[in-house]
């Protein structure tokens, strides 16, 4: 059986499973397209303010299929290239998407899994979850974006303790690491993500659009060039139709209704 990518709309939220439980949700190329395409879909519906991604039964991910990695040594080279462009693809458009992505994890979360969450903007993981960057331990290095992450997320020597070793590490460790953001319990994550989401929901998407590309930004810029972003951003959303709701909302102490 090989691996999928369920969707189905939580209110204004969708849900994405990773399907595979067979091999604790390994990935695959078709599943790559899949994400592409559902985060597509969920740009150009005005409805969906939000995306979770997680894993069926009792894992987030497993990472890569070994079976798959074996058979693909005996291919070309370009063949597990092309496979990596497809994960890599999925991983920019979670990036670029302008809306809240969250991850919910239970279980196993390795190699390509931890990646993927890694690649999300929030992440909510049961407290039995273990991460792991698993690659080295069959002698591989990383991919889907895991030295971009870690290497700004953690200290230098903490990052490559985790890339290097192949060390396990909890949800409650990475948590106080300032890795994730929530540690739910047992069978939790996806309800704690989805009320996550629905505080996320309730704010102006334009607002929360421009805070991750600006954040995306700051990664790289100069502070010269993040405080012009930063003003230009500001006055294109004072005089979207959700400043005035939101600051008519707060001088009249209701709650606001945004577009």
């Amino acid at each position: 059986m090989t691996a999928s990518l369920k969707s189905h709309s939580h209110g204004q939220t969708m849900v994405l499973t990773i399907s595979n439980p067979e091999h604790r949700n390994a990935l695959g190329p078709d599943l790559y397209a899949a994400g592409v395409e559902a985060l597509n879909v969920a740009e150009n519906n005005p409805e969906l303010r939000s995306v979770v991604i997680t894993g069926e039964g009792n894992h987030f991910c497993a990472g890569g299929n070994l079976q798959r990695l074996m058979d693909n040594r005996q291919q070309p080279p370009e063949v597990q290239a092309q496979s990596i462009e497809g994960l890599h693809n999925w991983i920019e458009t979670i990036r670029a998407f302008p809306k809240p992505v969250v991850a919910a994890v239970e279980g196993s979360c390795a190699g390509a899994g931890f990646s993927l969450a890694l690649a999300c903007d929030l992440v909510v993981a049961a407290h039995n979850s273990v991460f792991v960057m698993a690659y080295s331990n069959v002698g591989l290095s990383p991919d889907g974006g895991a030295t971009w992450s870690l290497m700004r997320a953690l200290p230098r020597a903490t990052a490559l303790q985790l890339l290097m070793g192949g060390e396990r590490i909890s949800a409650e460790r990475l948590q106080q690491l300032g890795v994730i953001n929530q540690v739910s319990a047992l069978g939790e994550s996806l309800s704690d993500a989805l009320a996550l989401c629905e505080r996320l929901n309730a704010r102006a998407p334009n607002a929360l659009a421009s805070i991750k590309e600006l954040a995306n930004e700051a990664m790289t810029g100069s502070l010269h060039a993040q405080l012009g972003a930063e003003r230009d951003h500001f006055v294109r959303n004072l005089h979207h139709a959700n400043a005035g709701e939101g600051i008519a909302a707060f001088l009249d102490k209701r709650r606001a209704n945004y577009l």
